[in-house]
């Protein structure tokens, strides 16, 4: 989805992953490299001026995947950044790096990480190395905690952590263009009424999201029965990161 509105931001779109892209459109360049293979992601990322890094498992599993894709892969995306002289990344990270407060609590992105599962954990050390790069070589990043990016709000929860394609192309378009960015965690949603997450300490970006979730609400609740609050997946903002299986 961001593919062709990514093209807005720059002159060569530079596109990665470990599988075929398809054929190379107008302005674009692939490179397949496996996050894994440092050698791979430093031949990738020569030229780079920003990154917008979406790359890895996005779902809770094994912990083998999630550390080859999320752990190893970031230190060796960061170090190529460092080494190729790429100054700016946006970073998908995830609400699972929040799962486990409440969905009765507004929080901010001062309050700890309280990850839902192997995957948000993943997340939570991608926040963590970005910090890192930031303060011992200037690196700036925009950790973006995406909640819910779908064409439209799939059932009650993402009433509050519903985030339009549209909104997300805004957002990512906002971090690499902010005069100042540093080192910014921000909460991936739309304009939705209801929400979890307070995204004050971001305000120096300039993200003002234009969509939202009210106007899917009617048709949710619809098609939704009344939540059981003895339900884990109802009570915290993971869903249902937080009972997932046990580890393997």
């Amino acid at each position: 989805m961001l593919r062709a509105r990514l093209q807005a931001n720059c002159t060569v779109l530079r596109l990665s992953d470990c599988e075929s892209l398809g054929e190379t459109g107008a302005n674009e360049e692939i490179v397949l490299a496996d996050l894994a293979d440092a050698a791979a992601v430093h031949a990738a990322m020569a030229g780079v001026d920003a990154v917008v890094h979406l790359g890895g498992v996005s779902v809770e599993g094994p912990f083998g995947p999630i550390l080859q894709a999320n752990i190893v892969g970031m230190v060796n995306l960061y170090e190529a950044a460092r080494k190729q002289g790429a100054r700016r990344l946006v970073f998908a990270s995830s609400n699972h790096v929040t799962g486990f407060y409440k969905q009765s609590q507004t929080i901010t992105a001062d309050d700890p990480p309280r990850p839902d599962g192997l995957y948000g954990l993943s997340k939570a050390f991608g926040e963590n190395l970005s910090r890192l790069y930031f303060d011992r070589y200037g690196i700036e990043t925009a950790c973006v905690r995406i909640g819910s990016s779908f064409t439209e709000p799939k059932d009650r929860r993402m009433l509050a952590t519903w985030l339009s394609f549209d909104d997300l192309h805004r957002l990512i378009t906002a971090c690499l263009t902010t005069p100042v960015l540093g080192h910014t965690i921000i909460f991936g949603m739309s304009n939705n009424a209801v929400t979890w997450w307070d995204n004050a300490r971001a305000r120096h970006v300039g993200y003002q999201p234009q969509d939202s979730s009210d106007p899917f609400r009617e048709a949710v609740f619809a098609r939704s029965s009344t939540p059981d609050l003895n339900d884990p997946a109802a009570l915290f903002q993971g869903g249902a990161f937080v009972r997932a299986g046990p580890f393997e």
